[in-house]
């Protein structure tokens, strides 16, 4: 699929990030495209840009309101892009929505890991078992599906647990490249991509706060609070005489920092996926970074937990 003009593409997540991205990139080469996110506030906004940056005559964008963990609500969000676009076919499916909500087995609730896990895989699972009958119906389809670095390292740093979201971009790899030879044998009109991003400068961060706290601000509750307290001592830093304020301000700057530092964009990962679509690369690392972590620990599987890893990591990154 060297061209996208006059296709129809679906991308979950378009509010924000990555998600919001593809949907401009693909919206400015001429693809009808269907977004969903949980929030519409966010969709408005990917819109009104999109009328900013101006798109080819006859391209159409939607924006559809829907929870990724929801099978329902995939099945509303389908017959809806159905009946606005006309169509019963469908090219490009971006099972992009996630949410960075650092969960751990252990220590946090049954309820908080099944929604991390839920949303992180199950948009992807759900959106293809949804989409997949148009994808069928089409002269040519493809899959992209996105998992991280963290579905080849299971850590996102020795000093906290990322088991929930860990977990479930490791179900999206094998899914995704299960599907190869699945798509080859049934379907090889329908090819698919999986996408493995590094550190990508979004709002992923501050979006977990919402999603899992279940309130429209990025204001910590009392436990959330209570929680980034613990773990700034755990690092080390003094916090017996910092206010709730001040605790505020620290998952604030964190937050914006995490935007601000990163060494791909949100528009810089979106190019790099549609440039890999086109060249039907079945496999796409997205960051010099995300090329590091893979080429370390495949190099040294053994030690990929361990602080020697970190220590080759900082090497070559100012990852810490």
């Amino acid at each position: 699929m060297q061209d996208f003009k006059g296709k129809y593409a679906v991308v979950s997540g378009g509010g924000t990030g990555i998600g919001r991205e593809l949907v401009r990139q693909l919206a400015r080469e001429g693809c009808n495209v269907a977004m969903c996110d949980i929030s519409e506030p966010n969709m408005a906004e990917t819109l009104a840009l999109i009328e900013q940056d101006g798109t080819p005559s006859n391209t159409r964008v939607t924006a559809h309101v829907a929870d990724v963990s929801d099978e329902a609500q995939w099945i509303r969000f389908r017959d809806e892009f159905k009946a606005q676009h006309g169509v019963d076919t469908l090219n490009l499916l971006f099972n992009n929505a996630g949410v960075g909500a650092i969960i751990s087995f252990i220590a946090d609730s049954r309820e908080e890991w099944e929604r991390t896990f839920n949303i992180n895989w199950g948009g992807a699972y759900l959106g293809c078992r949804t989409f997949l009958p148009l994808l069928m119906a089409a002269d040519a389809g493809h899959i992209i599906n996105t998992s991280s670095v963290n579905g080849f390292w299971a850590c996102a740093g020795l000093d906290q647990s990322h088991n929930a979201y860990c977990s479930a971009k490791f179900a999206v790899k094998g899914f995704t490249e299960s599907l190869v030879t699945d798509l080859r044998l049934h379907a090889p009109h329908i090819k698919c991509s999986l996408v493995m991003p590094g550190h990508i400068g979004t709002s992923i961060i501050a979006n977990a706060r919402r999603i899992m706290g279940g309130h429209n601000t990025a204001a910590l509750d009392a436990r959330e609070l209570a929680e980034t307290r613990s773990h700034m001592a755990h690092l080390g830093i003094d916090v017996a005489e910092l206010t709730d304020e001040e605790i505020q301000k620290h998952a604030d700057e964190q937050a914006r920092r995490f935007v601000d530092n990163a060494p791909t964009s949100a528009a810089e990962a979106a190019q790099i996926m549609l440039d890999g679509v086109k060249a039907e690369r079945w496999r796409i690392l997205v960051g010099e970074d995300a090329h590091l972590f893979d080429r370390v620990v495949r190099a040294d599987p053994e030690n990929a937990y361990e602080p020697i890893f970190m220590d080759k990591v900082a090497a070559y990154l100012d990852w810490r």
